[in-house]
């Protein structure tokens, strides 16, 4: 009796180390994806202040929401390197800018645009969606690695390791009135 008792002892802690180890796995395929969206943001944040600069520098809009535009984007390409917290406060500055600047009177289908100003304004709209795609990404890994990093198991054998607890990105990204997706 004691030998059946071993082996199901033995096939019980196989599974649970089984489980485990597929728990860890995926914790850490959820922090690679996490890193990569991370990644994936910051590069179409930059690309967005670029566009940004670009635009407020063509000479399309006003004087004042050009300069207004331009700071916001420096600022923002200032905090690229900065805290999650200064970096979503810098880039809905940006995006509150274009939303100031940018409005119904500067549609991409308006008819006096020339190519280049066109190509800009249908640019820094189609990166502004590209942002809030990756944004919705990266916030929803980080919702997914936090509900497995709660697990009873996942805490007590310290599955995560010494890895930071992952942030969301909390910031304005919407798209200036008018110039969103239809």
């Amino acid at each position: 009796m004691t030998w059946w008792l071993a082996v199901v002892f033995v096939v019980l802690a196989c599974v649970f180390a089984l489980y485990l180890s597929v728990t860890a796995g995926r914790l850490d395929r959820l922090h690679r994806r996490i890193d990569s969206a991370q990644a994936n943001l910051s590069t179409l944040l930059l690309r967005r202040n670029s566009a940004a600069i670009e635009l407020a520098s063509s000479g399309l809009l006003d004087p004042a929401s050009s300069v207004l535009i331009l700071n916001a984007a420096h600022v923002a390409r200032e905090c690229a390197d900065d805290t999650l917290a200064d970096r979503s406060f810098s880039e809905s500055a940006l995006s509150a800018a274009l939303n100031a600047a940018l409005d119904e009177s500067h549609e991409p289908d308006e008819p006096g645009l020339t190519g280049l100003e066109h190509q800009l304004i249908t640019e820094v709209v189609a990166l502004g969606t590209r942002v809030q795609l990756s944004r919705r990404f990266l916030n929803d890994a980080v919702r997914a690695c936090r509900q497995v990093r709660q697990q009873q198991l996942v805490r007590i054998f310290r599955l995560a390791g010494h890895t930071a607890w992952p942030q969301t990105m909390e910031m304005d990204d919407a798209l200036p009135v008018g110039l969103g997706p239809r």
